[in-house]
This record gives C-alpha cells, sequence and structure tokens, in this order.
C-alpha cells in the first residue's frame, strides 16, 4: 500500500458522531466493546465495513496504490517466483490461489504472463480467488472477464474439502486482519477498547486486563513489565495479531502441497515494540491520504497494522506451515531480474511515444523498491507438504 508523499492528516471536521448503525451495535454490547471488534466491523462488516461493502478503491486513482495497480512491472517479475514453484510440483493439475485479490489486477496480470511465458504449466493451472466480500468478488468478476486460465471463486471453507497443489498469494492481506491493541496503565497491560460517549461520540479507552491467552504472548516479544523489560510510559499502545493462526491454518487446510508468500508490511519484534514506538502501527487511508484516527468515519477509511515478522513465523509454524525466510521486497525483486529489467529499458530505439512509455514503466519499477514507500515490503515464504527449498527470491540476483 503506498499513498504517495501524502503525511498522516489529522481528523476531518465534520460531523464527529459515529454512524448509526456502528451506535447501535455498540449500545447493544454496553457501550464499548475491544479494539479488535471494532476494526473487524470497519473493515468487513458486509453491510457497512470498508471491504466487507466494497467502498474501497484500490489504485493511483483510488484510495490507496498497490504494487499490481502501478503497471505490470510487479507481476513480471513476480511471476518469476510463482512459475519456478509451480513447475517443481511435477505433472498433474495446479492451483494459483489469491487470497483478498483487491480489483483482480494482479491476478489478472499473472494469468496473462503464465499463458504467454509458459503455456504448458498455464495449460495444466487454474486461477482460484478467496475474496469474502461480494462487492470486491463482484468487482473482480468484471475485471477478470476473458482471462485466460479457468476461474473460480471459492471460500477456505470449501477448499479444504478438496486441497489444491499450488502456490497461494497473500499480497497486502494480513494486514487487515483485526487486531488486538494492548496499552500499558503504568502497573499493567490492557485491551484498548472504542467506546461510545452520550453525544455519539467515538473514544479510545482503557478496557479489561489481558487474560492469560494474550498475557502468554507478550514475553516472546520482549513486553514484559518492569523491571524486567525496558520501561514504557503510561498509555503506550500497539498491537498483537491474534488472528494470524487461524487464518493460516485454514489456509493451510486448502493446499495438501505447495507454497504461500506473503507480501505486506512488516517489522521485527525489537523494532515493532520499542519503547519509542508509543503509538503503534495502526493507520488509515483514503483518498490516497493517510490518517492516524482509526475512529475517522468508520466503514469508510480502510485500517491497517503492520504484521510482527516473529508473531507471523511462530503463527505459521502452529499452524502446520514450514517457514522457508524473507526479505525486503527491493531484495526479492533483485533476485527476480529487476536490474535487468531496469536495464532493458535503456536501451534500444523508438519514436517519442516509446521513450515516454519507457520512462514510465522505469518509474514504477523504481517506485517498487523505494524504501521509503512499497520497497519497504516483506516478502515472507513458507511450504506445505513437500514443498521445502530456498525460494529464488532470496537468491543471489542474476546479473544485469
Amino acid at each position: 500500500m503506498d499513498s504517495g508523499s501524502q503525511p498522516p492528516s489529522p481528523a476531518a471536521a465534520g460531523d464527529p458522531r459515529a454512524p448509526a448503525w456502528l451506535q447501535e451495535r455498540l449500545a447493544a454490547r454496553g457501550g464499548a466493546v475491544p479494539f479488535r471488534d471494532y476494526m473487524a466491523w470497519a473493515l468487513h462488516d458486509p453491510e457497512h465495513g470498508a471491504y466487507g461493502a466494497g467502498q474501497l478503491r484500490i489504485g493511483p486513482r483510488g484510495d490507496f496504490a498497490t504494487s499490481p495497480s502501478l503497471g505490470p512491472a510487479f507481476a513480471e517479475l513476480l511471476v518469476e517466483q510463482l512459475a519456478d514453484w509451480l513447475a517443481a510440483l511435477g505433472d498433474g493439475p495446479l492451483a494459483l490461489v489469491e487470497t483478498g485479490p483487491g480489483e483482480g489486477t494482479l491476478a489478472l496480470q499473472l494469468a496473462q504472463l503464465l499463458q504467454r511465458r509458459w503455456p504448458d504449466l498455464a495449460a495444466r493451472c487454474e486461477l482460484v480467488l478467496v475474496e469474502p466480500s461480494p462487492g470486491m468478488a463482484e468487482r473482480q468478476s468484471r475485471h477478470l472477464e476473458g482471462a485466460p486460465l479457468p476461474l473460480r471463486w471459492c471460500s477456505f471453507e470449501e477448499l479444504a474439502g478438496a486441497p489444491l497443489r499450488g502456490v497461494m498469494l497473500a499480497h497486502e492481506v494480513l494486514d487487515a486482519l483485526a487486531v488486538e491493541r494492548i496499552v500499558w496503565t503504568g502497573q499493567r497491560w490492557c485491551r484498548q477498547q472504542v467506546s461510545l460517549a452520550g453525544d455519539g461520540q467515538l473514544a479510545l479507552s482503557v478496557g479489561d486486563p489481558l487474560e492469560g491467552w494474550l498475557q502468554a504472548q507478550l514475553a516472546p516479544l520482549g513486553l514484559l513489565p518492569p523491571p524486567s523489560g525496558p520501561p514504557r510510559p503510561e498509555g503506550w499502545c500497539s498491537e498483537l495479531h491474534p488472528g494470524l493462526e487461524p487464518w493460516l491454518r485454514e489456509a493451510g487446510r486448502t493446499l495438501e502441497e505447495g507454497w504461500l508468500l506473503v507480501v505486506d508490511y512488516a517489522l521485527e519484534a525489537s523494532r515493532y515494540y520499542a519503547p519509542r514506538r508509543a503509538d503503534g502501527t495502526l493507520m488509515a487511508y483514503r483518498d490516497q491520504r493517510a490518517c492516524s484516527d482509526p475512529l475517522r468515519d468508520p466503514g469508510r477509511w480502510d485500517l491497517t497494522a503492520h504484521l510482527c515478522l516473529e508473531s507471523l513465523e511462530r503463527a505459521a509454524v502452529a499452524a502446520g506451515w514450514q517457514p522457508l525466510g524473507s526479505c525486503r521486497q527491493g531484495q526479492a525483486l533483485l533476485a527476480l531480474g529487476l536490474a535487468g529489467a531496469l536495464h532493458g529499458l535503456g536501451v534500444g530505439q523508438g519514436g517519442e511515444q516509446g521513450l515516454a512509455e519507457r520512462l514510465a514503466r522505469r518509474e514504477a519499477l523504481l517506485r517498487l523498491v523505494d524504501p521509503a514507500g512499497l520497497g519497504d515490503f516483506r516478502w515472507v515464504a513458507m511450504g506445505i507438504g513437500r514443498a521445502p527449498g530456498l525460494p529464488r527470491f532470496l537468491q543471489d540476483p542474476p546479473p544485469a
């Protein structure tokens, strides 16, 4: 996700009250819910959620840009890794599974590239999209009309009945899983909650102390209270990711053999939970703007929190996956031929239109590896079944 160079914006002026549907839901729950419940409603409610109701638009003219929305350059490099994995599975039917496919842009690009470059693989491969939002699925179906691979939409539950052999892609998906926000009160760790005031406004407040299963997640992340851990000021807040293991367990049941590639913003625990990072990583996005207020216009903004690499790896192992390694997007794309792609754009002849096109493609490639933006994404690979081995994107890059 890339909001360009726009700085985070403050909350907008206007009606500060929660929408009626949210006021009713909070009132039915006693006036307050854990932040995790609020985030799940704001993003995934089928009638009111930003994703669930298909409110968000992805792309340079939408609410936020993603790597695939900048053009075909991202898919042209990524497909090298996916084709390697698919070919390694040998004979028989294959599947390319994309979870949370957004507008369907990446799925279409990858299907076209497989058909053009590896027609024998494409002849054995189907495209499977896992999209829980009917609104988003409808937009994907329009975009994917005429896709060159057999195409179907399925849930994890439906796929679990007949596991596939193939590759699963989770590109900017896990950062939209609802997170548990935790607050240090100066004496104990508590949940952060979203509460409803009498005037209909929303507020973040301190909720109940963390129960045992959440407390158990703190020590491996360096979140022990003083004197065992580093001191943190009262009100220090961050995120835990209890949704990772259930999601990975469901995903794992859909593949009998293959790989999962997660591409998302992620930090090591030592950086994620550093005492100086006093308000976590949660951000909201809309209209190419970033906002630090998660309570602004619920259901109309994307809410996203970085992943913690150690939390992701532990959840993967617990769910039956074999972690295979990770790196930043810039390193991954170099290993898949970025330098050669850039070099190819600087040679050859062309008229004025040809030059403009080459310059645009070069700019898109450079945005993909910009360390202040999309280049800071992490690529995390994991395998299941008989699918080990060092991914190509973690190997030395080819010469330009």
